[in-house]
């Protein structure tokens, strides 16, 4: 059976961090970690905070295709664990009307001045693949194209 949208959110609910992929210079594949937020009224659509300086910004100025990876832990009594893998489009957001509307207290860890963090930008991810595995049932959502 295919899971819908808000089941593959449901699922993702307990999950904090993902790994973000871009395409580095020469074709290179970059990863690194990066904190969801626990945002998790999932439509596609995944934000996440960082400095403009770094090389993930970069990155995607170059190639904004992306990837990220999600893994749930298994539950009590041998539950299975629930794995997701999205493609994408990135852009850079450096808007701070739009951090406000994305902003956790948690933030305040990393960017201690909040919204107002000089050299704070923020990644808008659109998802246009998802594909998701939870042991026994594997499946796939695709979504609408990214504008061009």
């Amino acid at each position: 059976m295919t899971k819908t949208l808000s089941e593959i959110a449901e699922g993702m609910r307990d999950i904090d961090f993902t790994m973000l992929t871009t395409h580095g210079p020469d074709n290179t594949i970059a990863a690194r970690p990066m904190s969801n937020n626990r945002e998790v009224d999932y439509d596609g659509d995944s934000y996440y905070f960082t400095w403009d300086s770094s090389l993930m910004v970069a990155d995607i100025a170059r190639d904004p295709r992306v990837a990220l990876t999600f893994q749930g832990k298994a539950g009590l009594l041998g539950m299975r664990p629930f794995f997701v893998a999205v493609e994408g489009e990135a852009d850079v957001i450096r808007d701070k009307a739009r951090f406000a509307e994305h902003w956790s207290k948690g933030l305040d860890r990393w960017f201690e001045q909040g919204v107002d963090t000089p050299g704070l930008a923020m990644l808008h991810v659109r998802a246009t693949r998802i594909h998701y595995w939870d042991g026994e049932d594997e499946g796939e959502v695709k979504l609408a194209a990214v504008p061009a």
